[in-house]
């Protein structure tokens, strides 16, 4: 019962170790995004050392790039994104409102005589719709605040990760092998095994997707602001960073895109159709040459896995676990295949029945 043994160990270890995170979710938010800038950074600094950069010298120089960059994103685009987000807010009462409009003209004009009989119907939806947009946006908009800011506010938050970052990238080969050390002797090498993958899935992830992202609201940002599209910058840059949350990134930004472009454009089809174009381009670009050539097929996950994931981290852990869930859950799968493969060994699947005696062979 060896197996059987450490299963419960484990399992206990990540039920116990996941209630704390769910406790000091709210407080994580800083060092979850330190240790992720860490993770993805780690590579460029072990490749400076190979060439005879000390790593000190290495995360100084990376987090003053990561600095600069920040600044310069401060200066040159968070005014205009703030701008549009001003602006595209004090609109919205009024784009609700047309929308309304066209949806009511559009049943009148198809419907005809039976207009009448569908007007309730139509006048209920179209109250849910305008009520309904502006509650969900301020929850979003609330629960990001909440779990974001519950134990840390925004300067804070600001002040903490770089620190974060810093002293996690200077030292991450001696986190590693401390952490090294402490597994258990017996299984280290499997151990070791099993951690390897998980990071091969991880890295996948959070170092491709993130360089996706970064592709694509540049695409996205771009192509709108020169199609026309009111707030087109805005909700390019959100749509292409939104994306590192699979399915549910891209089509909240779709979904804005399509609304905004009728709301400007209707009844002219032409434009609203190249709203329709940037969009499909943008998830062609993504899923048949971005995230094969950067991310590949590594991590692993059926698409259904990946909602549930979602649904499940955000539940639990709030806007966090949005962030983690998709790298997390390589992770568990890893494991859980892992973990499949020796029930599959053990004596709980195969049991324990002893090989009946031979009878003595006949002369």
């Amino acid at each position: 019962m060896h197996f059987e043994r450490h299963a419960l160990f484990w399992t206990a270890t990540a039920l116990l170790f996941a209630y704390i995170v769910q406790l000091i979710a709210p407080a994580l938010l800083p060092f979850a995004i330190g240790l992720t800038l860490a993770y993805f950074l780690s590579p460029v600094v072990d490749a400076m050392g190979r060439i005879g950069i000390p790593r000190w010298i290495a995360t100084i120089l990376l987090l003053a790039f990561s600095t600069l960059l920040i600044i310069l994103a401060l200066v040159f685009v968070v005014p205009i994104l703030f701008q549009q987000a001003a602006g595209f807010i004090e609109s919205a009462p009024g784009a609700i409102d047309r929308l309304k409009s066209l949806i009511e003209t559009t049943a009148r004009d198809h419907l005809g005589p039976r207009y009448p009989e569908a007007e309730a119907t139509v006048r209920n939806a179209l109250d849910s719709l305008s009520k309904a947009v502006p509650s969900l946006l301020a929850s979003f908009a609330g629960s990001i605040w909440t779990q974001g800011t519950a134990a840390y506010n925004f300067f804070t938050v600001v002040l903490i990760t770089p620190v974060v970052f810093f002293y996690v990238l200077l030292d991450w080969p001696s986190i590693v092998a401390k952490i090294d050390s402490w597994l258990p002797r017996d299984g280290a090498d499997e151990i070791r095994g099993l951690a390897t993958e998980i990071d091969s899935r991880i890295s996948a992830f959070i170092r491709g997707q993130g360089v996706v992202c970064i592709l694509l609201a540049i695409y996205y940002a771009g192509a709108y602001s020169v199609a026309g599209l009111n707030y087109g910058l805005l909700v390019g840059v959100a749509t292409g960073l939104a994306s590192f949350i699979p399915v549910f990134g891209w089509s909240i930004g779709a979904i804005t895109a399509m609304l905004l472009a009728i709301v400007q454009y209707w009844p002219e089809f032409t434009p609203i159709l190249v709203v329709v174009g940037i969009l499909l381009v943008g998830q062609a670009l993504e899923s048949a040459i971005l995230s094969p050539y950067i991310i590949g097929s590594e991590v692993g996950l059926h698409p259904v896995w990946v909602i549930f994931a979602l649904l499940t981290f955000s539940y639990l852990f709030g806007f966090l676990g949005l962030l983690v869930a998709v790298p997390v859950s390589a992770a568990i799968g890893v494991l859980v295949r892992f973990a499949l493969r020796k029930y599959l060994d053990s004596s709980v699947y195969q049991g324990e029945v002893e090989a009946a005696p031979k009878d003595p062979q006949q002369p």
